[in-house]
């Protein structure tokens, strides 16, 4: 019996040695599977297209946290813009740079620019990149002027600007004299040529292959290991995405402009619904721009409006209509601030969108007054009724109580005014009256 339990000790011995060999194979598999996917961490990629605008501050501080949340190796800013509003892009610089998360500004696609805000805001990144064929710089500050583009000479603004670049390239040991000259001489560079200057730090054709060559670099205080690192895509909220769209500049203006000229169609004809759409169009308006409006247009499109209202009551179209029409197109111009020096971006850009404010501001204020026009006209013709009564026309069959007559080139119903008679075809009658769709009629 002893050697029994020696024997059944043995094997237990045996399968006591066997069992952990397995169970860390099997854990050694199961880490293959898993650390790798562990270590990859991700890093979120942030669009920063179109317009710099206050919506951009939101999606900007919002993708900031998430990636925080989230713990990802980085944050990925790419910029695709022709420059923005100088307030949104101090504010994005300074949540760049309060943030511990690393952020990449990385200008993407091929063909893309980061002009004006768009260069400052690249400077201020921990890691500035270009794809090949992109293009930075043009900041400095134009405006619009009665002979076109003209640079800004104010000193407080330049000098505000050009401390802001080279602040930005100094804190990243980046060329300080090139930041000076984006502003000053509006100095225009590509990606290789950004690269040999000093300006940005690397040139990759994808994220995919920027991140690989960050890889291991000390940024913040940490080492970035984004090398297999999964990139996701930060989607803003439906808010901001609504906020994003009504702060477009030119959206926002003319939302505006269509609400003013929807509350002078409904002020004029009460109980179609139009003034109704006119407070909703221009609150979505106000609400794109941040309130932030031009109160000298303000009051030009209101003199406008109060204008063309004047008109309506006046006996003909003339002074009233017309000072009304330049003054909503006078005011319509102001209100995007696209000529002020706040609004940092290329001269040709602001000019296009001036012209794009302006075309269809002619067009919609023309077409309302002449809308207006017309109602007006309709309100003092006189009553139908009143043209008919006393006009002529012929009979087209025997008219016995009841027939048919041509007026006016239209068939129409008619009857006897007085029953006695009795209308041959190809007589003339004369319209004494009406009655819905019947004329009374009698012999000429």
């Amino acid at each position: 019996m002893r050697h029994h339990r020696d024997e059944e000790g043995d094997r237990d011995s045996g399968w006591g040695l066997l069992w952990p060999s397995g169970a860390l194979i099997v854990l050694f598999s199961l880490s293959l599977l898993v650390c790798p996917a562990a270590s990859q961490g991700c890093v979120l990629m942030v669009d920063l297209d179109d317009t710099i605008t206050p919506a951009s501050d939101d999606i900007i501080a919002e993708a900031i946290a998430e990636a925080e949340e989230m713990e990802c190796q980085a944050l990925m800013v790419v910029l695709d813009t022709p420059g923005g509003g100088l307030a949104e892009t101090t504010e994005i610089t300074r949540l760049i740079e309060r943030t511990d998360i690393p952020v990449i500004g990385y200008v993407y696609p091929p063909g893309a620019t980061a002009w004006s805000a768009g260069t400052i805001i690249l400077l201020s990144t921990d890691v500035a990149a270009m794809a090949p064929n992109t293009i930075i710089g043009s900041a400095q500050p134009v405006q619009i002027g009665p002979t076109g583009a003209e640079p800004v000479n104010d000193s407080k603004i330049i000098n505000a600007m050009v401390a802001l670049a080279e602040e930005k390239a100094r804190m990243h040991q980046r060329n300080v004299t090139a930041a000076r000259e984006f502003v000053v001489s509006n100095l225009n560079l590509n990606a290789e040529t950004a690269l040999d200057h000093g300006v940005i730090d690397l040139v990759s054709p994808n994220p995919a292959a920027l991140l690989e060559q960050v890889d291991g670099l000390q940024v913040k205080n940490r080492t970035l290991a984004t090398k297999n690192a999964e990139i996701i895509r930060y989607q803003p909220s439906p808010r901001l995405l609504v906020q994003k769209i009504l702060s477009d500049p030119l959206l926002a203006g003319l939302l505006v402009l269509v609400g003013l000229y929807a509350l002078i169609f409904g002020l004029s004809n009460p109980g179609l619904g139009a003034e109704l759409l006119g407070v909703i169009v221009l609150t979505l308006g106000l609400i794109g721009m941040g309130f932030s409006v031009n109160i000298g247009a303000v009051f030009l499109l209101l003199l406008g409006l109060g204008l063309i209202l004047m008109e309506l009551n006046s006996p003909g179209f003339g002074i009233f209509g017309m000072a009304g029409l330049i003054c909503l197109i006078a005011g319509s111009v102001l209100l995007v601030p696209i000529s002020s020096p706040e609004w940092s971006m290329p001269a040709d850009y602001k000019q296009r969108m001036l012209l794009a404010m302006i075309t269809p501001s002619a067009v919609i204020g023309a077409f309302f007054v002449f809308a207006l026009y017309k109602v007006a006209e309709a309100r003092r013709r006189p009553p139908s009724i009143g043209k008919i009564v006393g006009e002529e026309a012929e009979a087209l069959d025997k008219i016995d109580p009841r027939g048919h007559v041509m007026f006016n080139g239209e068939y129409w119903v008619a009857e006897l005014a007085e029953s006695e008679e009795v209308i041959e075809p190809g007589e003339v009658v004369v319209i004494v009256g009406k009655e819905r769709t019947r004329l009374k009629v009698r012999r000429k």
